[in-house]
This record gives structure tokens, sequence and C-alpha cells, in this order.
């Protein structure tokens, strides 16, 4: 009995079914006229995310949520208690949620064109590279992912 509950478990978990179920909740702060911002939110619904959005600017939640200004970006998102600043892409954000490690969150500091929500047709399939970075609770940074 143990041994099928646990392939049952394992075969739930490899098929990313768990994930689907959840649907997780990314609540986002942005401002009411930016676009790149609306473009982020429609990544992360194709990519299994529910959305709440608060269109009242995101500096002020962004310092009480202790992310640091030098990691800042359009838009500031909380899911299951994680910082999300800016155009982190949902691939980076479901590894977050899947890990758990005791960290402030993830950043994608500034605009980058080819982030999600900075690669639609105006910029015509330019990429440029960036890194998501693991920001600890202490403010120090290491690379979580580099796109090249």
């Amino acid at each position: 009995m143990g041994l099928a509950l646990s392939f049952l478990a394992t075969s739930s978990f490899a098929s990313g079914k768990e994930f689907a179920e959840e649907s997780p909740l990314v609540k986002v702060w942005k401002s009411p006229y930016c676009s790149c911002c609306k473009e982020w939110i429609a990544h992360m619904q194709a990519n299994g995310f529910q959305v709440q959005t608060f269109e009242v600017g995101n500096s002020e939640v962004r310092s009480r949520l202790g992310m640091p200004m030098r990691y800042g970006s359009c838009h500031t998102a909380v899911v299951q208690g994680y910082v999300i600043e800016g155009h982190v892409p949902a691939a980076d954000v479901k590894r977050l949620l899947a890990e758990k490690p005791n960290a402030l969150g993830l950043a994608v500091p500034g605009m980058v064109i080819g982030s999600p929500g900075m690669d639609g047709p105006a910029y015509e399939g330019r990429k440029d590279p960036y890194d998501v970075l693991l920001i600890q609770r202490n403010g120090e940074a290491e690379v979580y992912h580099a796109y090249r």
C-alpha cells in the first residue's frame, strides 16, 4: 500500500498536476497606464496563475515588502509569500514555488527587452540578455537563471 501511495505522489508531481490544480494567486501592483505590465500578467495567466491586480503603482508596496529599490521595475507582485519584482518568467516563479528557498523572492530589475511582457511585436523579436535574481532577505542577490 505504501509503495502504491508513493508511486501516485511521485507520478502526480512529475506530471505537474499539483500545480495546475492549485492555480496559485499572484497579486500584482502596477500603474494603470503600463501596457507591458498587462502583457506580463497575461503571460502569468497563460502559465496557470490566477492574478489579482491593483492599479495603484508599485513603489509603496515594493518598499513595504522589503524589495530593495536597486532591483525595481514597473510592477511588484506577491505569490505564496514571495515578492516577484518585474518581468520574471513564469517558469522561474514555478521553480521558486517548487523549491521554496528561504528568500525574499525574485527580480528582473528594469524593463529588459525580450523578457515576458517586454517581448511583443513592437520589439521586432529583439531579446536582450538578462538575469533573474534570487533576492535574499538581507537584500543580497544571486543569479537564479541567466537568459542569454
